[in-house]
């Protein structure tokens, strides 16, 4: 017959999806006694918790689980959810009240200290509070979920009109933002692109990691385009305001193989930009330009081109250099910065594919390969000059 427990240690949490992290502090907190109980939040306390996230184990997969690990020595669905009779982060109490444990574990980042320690103080149980020691580089369900989550690849985006009108406090009723996702598609290993080149890098980066990318860049204090194009990818027409707001899209098909980046040499950092004078109603005008020109029923290219032109010529306004060469090239119907602007890629945008590529074979050298940490001009070794296609995600 087994003995009964004499010192026994209680330990909750949500432990969505298990990792070494929880193993190590279940090791740590069953040394404290003879018998260790785990609460685990249930579907209900987990959505409050979480914010209206379920579950990514089932309940009873969740508890078989915790079962078979050698250090436990009972496993508890914490049920009380806060609103019916339970306080916030107490998901486990009548169970804790029904066990009476001599200890409550918890670890040095938990939340819910404050009302845990009155908990253990009502039934005189002892709170211990257990440092997060791992000898190998730690993680959290939420930063598994992220990776699960995450694309292999993802586009990046040229922008034709309306570009800063996305930014929240800039944004305009009754304006408009248009862009397109291109390829070359990029993974956090494979990356063609220079950084800081207006393409939206920044957005991509964070969705390929499985972050929020939308919250990413408005906590730069920027625009929504970015992430917002190359999620929802192909050619979108985007209202403006303090968040996303798609009026339409299309494929882009009929801008395949007309459209050309080049890397002026020189990066730029989009937020550092954010603040500069410039000119709203030129910005604002290219938009709704752009707009009337990628319409479904209309989809003309030399219309996409006045629009190009004309936030080049914003661009031009707000002080940003000429593009040099300052003749167009054989088959050029216009060109702008992309992004903010004041360096990073140059967009073209010609008349047919062959004039298309015939630019990209063509040498060139008003731009010369910058190595970005030194300044020294070096062996190129991303290519300065890109045919981009427009991308739309395939539907399967």
């Amino acid at each position: 017959m087994m003995e009964k427990p004499q010192r026994i240690v209680f330990v909750s949490g949500c432990y969505d999806i298990l990792h070494g992290g929880h193993l190590a502090f279940f090791s740590q907190a069953r040394s404290l006694g003879d018998y260790l109980v785990v609460s685990f939040a249930g579907d209900e306390s987990l959505k409050a918790h979480k914010g209206g996230r379920s579950a990514s184990i089932p309940t009873e997969h969740k508890k078989a689980l915790l079962e078979a690990l050698r250090m436990v020595d009972e496993v508890v669905i914490g049920a009380d959810v806060e609103g019916q009779g339970a306080l916030k982060g107490l998901d486990f109490y009548s169970h804790f009240m029904r066990i009476r444990p001599q200890i409550l574990a918890v670890t040095e980042d938990d939340r819910y200290g404050d009302v845990k320690r009155d908990l253990c103080t009502k039934i005189g149980a002892q709170y211990v509070v257990l440092p997060k020691d791992l000898d190998y580089d730690k993680t959290s369900t939420t930063e598994i979920l992220q990776s699960i989550r995450a694309p292999q690849n993802c586009p990046l985006r040229v922008d034709f009109g309306g570009g800063w009108l996305d930014v929240p406090k800039l944004s305009r009723s009754g304006a408009y933002i248009v862009n397109c996702a291109v390829t070359p598609l990029v993974t956090l290993q494979d990356w063609c692109y220079e950084l800081g080149g207006g393409l939206g890098g920044s957005a991509a980066w964070a969705l390929l990691q499985g972050r929020s990318s939308i919250e990413s860049e408005l906590d730069l204090g920027v625009g929504w385009q970015d992430p917002a194009v190359i999620q929802e990818t192909g050619l979108c027409v985007w209202k403006s305001g303090e968040r996303p707001d798609l009026e339409f899209k299309s494929s882009g098909s009929f801008l395949k193989g007309l459209m050309a980046i080049q890397w002026t040499g020189k990066s730029h950092i989009t937020f550092e930009q954010t603040g500069k004078a410039r000119n709203y109603d030129m910005i604002s005008e290219a938009g709704s330009t752009a707009r009337q020109a990628v319409l479904p029923e209309k989809q003309d290219v030399n219309l996409l081109a006045s629009a190009i032109h004309q936030s080049y010529l914003s661009q031009l306004d707000e002080g940003m250099p000429e593009i040099v060469p300052s003749d167009s090239h054989p088959g050029e119907l216009a060109r702008k910065y992309c992004g903010g602007g004041w360096g990073g890629y140059v967009l073209f945008l010609f008349s047919d594919q062959t004039q298309r590529d015939a630019f990209i074979t063509a040498p060139d050298s008003h731009y010369p390969s910058v190595h970005e940490a030194s300044g020294k001009v070096t062996e190129q070794m991303k290519p300065q000059k890109i045919a981009i296609e427009p991308y739309v995600r395939p539907t399967h």
